[in-house]
């Protein structure tokens, strides 16, 4: 007999070639990623890199919005009158919407941080606070009834768009 080990299905097995699932072992993770991992879960790190990625939002959907306003003497302006005045409008806009997006985004992963952090779990009341925060702080130059419309209406939004990619389960 040869020592061919295809010749013959070995003993209790039925001669199908079944494949043995193999479980991997658990990796700990390096002193890197429980640093990197540490940096990351600092209130302060999480809204500044919110912050930064709010603004460059901001930034293209500026510049995409100031693209499409249109000069309201487009018919007496040349043509290079009509791109200076775009490209002004483009800047303007595009720097606005920047600073807007920006703070909105410092602002609401602070809020939703520092709520998580004090009350210790990561729900859906989190986000409703964060969202009345930011709401309401991007609202407050128009008084206390503007601010707490802000403050229910970002809430709302914010409690719909978390319920819509269903993070908490």
């Amino acid at each position: 007999m040869s020592n061919d080990s295809s010749a013959e299905p070995a003993a209790g097995s039925s001669g199908s070639n079944e494949s043995v699932t193999k479980i991997e072992p658990i990796r700990m993770p390096t002193i890197e990623e429980m640093r990197a991992q540490e940096v990351w879960n600092n209130c302060a790190v999480k809204s500044v890199a919110s912050g930064v990625m709010g603004g460059g939002l901001g930034l293209m959907m500026g510049l995409f919005m100031g693209a499409l306003d249109n000069p309201i003497m487009h018919d007496t302006m040349t043509g290079r009158q009509q791109f200076v005045y775009t490209a002004k409008q483009m800047g303007q806009r595009s720097w606005s919407s920047c600073k807007t997006f920006a703070v909105m985004g410092l602002v609401y992963s602070a809020a939703e941080c520092i709520v998580e952090k004090a009350r210790a779990k990561h729900d859906i009341i989190n986000t409703a606070v964060a969202g009345c925060v930011t709401g309401g702080a991007m609202s407050a130059r128009g008084g206390p009834k503007a601010a707490c419309m802000g403050c229910v209406g970002f809430a709302t939004f914010s409690v719909l768009i978390e319920k819509f990619f269903d993070r908490h389960t």
